[in-house]
């Protein structure tokens, strides 16, 4: 997972130079109708930078993990991501992907198999868990970046 770790953080780190790049318009610009904002999508990534926090976590202490899902609508209009500072939640983002990018990195080799449900979805093991919340940070990415050409260096998943 060292080498995932890396990509993870040269993600992060090319994200947040095109984030600071953005004005407060692109963030609060509506994408469509029902849809979130540029910043409400950020908002959800750090929900999911949270949970996924505790899934890894307690899935390296503990080996297999049962884990509740969350309501991701919910999550973000409580807390009303929309008007929040674009700066203060990139930070935000950025501090917790980087320390979640160092922790993939301390999977030890034989938690990378261990089971975790997640939600009462079916079974996968911590290795699919930290891939499966890549890729979901990443089309949340490509949502944000929708219409630009940032310079951003993104992880190959299988």
């Amino acid at each position: 997972m060292a080498g995932f770790s890396h990509a993870v953080t040269l993600l992060v780190a090319d994200s947040c130079g095109a984030f600071r790049d953005m004005g407060a318009a692109d963030w609060g610009r509506a994408r469509g109708d029902g849809q979130w904002t540029r910043l409400e999508i950020l908002g959800h990534l750090v929900d999911s930078a949270s949970n996924n926090h505790q899934r890894f976590v307690r899935a390296m202490a503990q080996g297999d993990l049962v884990w509740p899902g969350y309501d991701a609508d919910a999550m973000v209009r409580v807390q009303q991501y929309g008007t929040e500072a674009p700066g203060l939640l990139i930070g935000f983002w950025e501090s917790y992907n980087l320390h979640l990018a160092r922790l993939m990195g301390l999977i030890p080799e034989e938690r990378l198999a261990a089971r975790c449900v997640i939600g009462g979805e079916g079974e996968l093991t911590l290795e699919l868990l930290v891939i499966d919340y890549v890729r979901h940070m990443q089309h949340h990415l490509r949502q944000i970046f929708e219409g630009m050409e940032p310079r951003v260096r993104w992880v190959a998943i299988g």
